[in-house]
């Protein structure tokens, strides 16, 4: 008589599972640690907001004539204005899922969702800063379709940034926010800040005149994803970098490295309707969900970014070493 084995009844369950998840690679968000926050008003029937700039008075060095008053002279105004829109994403679950799920997988997808709330803002501010008009590029290149392999981020174009940012007047930035609270501002060394992409890190480590972070760091705080610096720059690295793909010589990916100065880049929210976590169970959608299999997590928010002042904001577009 033979014996029945494993062979003959499979495993009910084929693996066991680890109840701790395996780490989810995440991009650093760095964009709105730069920006000024500034609500738009609820229930004001609008849904955008304007910025208004004043341009200093022209130097008055015309000496004054006895008894005759000279003519006057106007203000001028720049008004930018950006226009709130809403934003959101969701995932459905079905009831089964519910009850087969790891124990630790519900608070895994709240993760998920948080992330992808603060992903897609930081990708929104990384494209709208992304659209400044001051540009320069690396190596020979003068535009961004005649970047090619050789053109890398150099020594000369970051200074010629600084240079430019320095003629524009445009302050250093002396604080940061880890997050929105008011209370949650670090003060640091005044420096213009560059946000690069890792390929680019890789290139900047080669420059004559890179330091690193551990050269400095007992002297100043030290940014979120801080590198080093160069010249007056201090540089963070982000995966969320933006890349121009395909858009340079021989179809070569263009890389842009943003570098910014203080009150360059703002953003804003509906007062009220800022970032919302919205979860509906199974059984909550009524005759939508007749057997009460079907529940829904996702985010919801109201946002807007935009370049305040193009003087104060400059962008390096490059190659990268292979």
């Amino acid at each position: 008589m033979g014996v029945t084995t494993t062979t003959q009844i499979p495993n009910g369950v084929n693996f066991h599972f680890d109840q701790m998840l395996l780490h989810r690679a995440t991009a650093n968000l760095v964009y709105g640690m730069w920006a000024q926050k500034r609500p738009t008003p609820r229930n004001s029937s609008l849904n955008s907001i304007k910025f208004r700039r004043y341009s200093n008075l022209s130097p008055a060095t015309t000496p004054l004539v006895e008894a005759t008053n000279p003519s006057s002279v106007q203000f001028t105004v720049t008004d930018i204005t950006a226009t709130v829109l809403e934003y959101g994403n969701y995932v459905e679950t079905s009831s089964t899922l519910d009850w087969t799920a790891l124990t630790s997988e519900p608070v895994e997808w709240m993760e998920i969702l948080a992330y992808n709330a603060q992903d897609t803002l930081d990708v929104l501010m990384r494209d709208a800063y992304s659209a400044g008009t001051n540009v320069f590029y690396g190596g020979n290149a003068t535009a961004r379709a005649n970047v090619d392999s050789t053109d890398l981020i150099d020594v000369t174009a970051i200074k010629k940034v600084v240079r430019l940012l320095k003629v524009n007047n445009a302050r250093r930035i002396t604080n940061f926010a880890y997050t929105d609270a008011s209370t949650d501002v670090v003060n640091i060394k005044p420096s213009y800040v560059g946000v690069c992409s890792p390929q680019t890190t890789y290139d900047l480590k080669a420059l004559a005149g890179f330091t690193d972070i551990e050269q400095y760091a007992h002297s100043t705080t030290v940014l979120p994803e801080e590198i080093g610096k160069v010249d007056e720059v201090r540089f963070l690295e982000t995966t969320n970098s933006k890349v121009f793909t395909g858009a340079g010589a021989t179809s070569i990916d263009v890389h842009a490295t943003l570098i910014f100065a203080q009150d360059g880049v703002g953003r804003s929210m509906i007062t009220g309707e800022d970032m919302k976590m919205v979860v509906h169970s199974a059984g909550s959608a009524g005759t939508a969900d007749p057997l009460d299999r079907k529940a829904t997590a996702g985010w919801k928010t109201t946002f807007v970014a935009m370049i305040l002042n193009n003087a104060y904001l400059c962008r390096i577009e490059h190659a990268v070493s292979a």
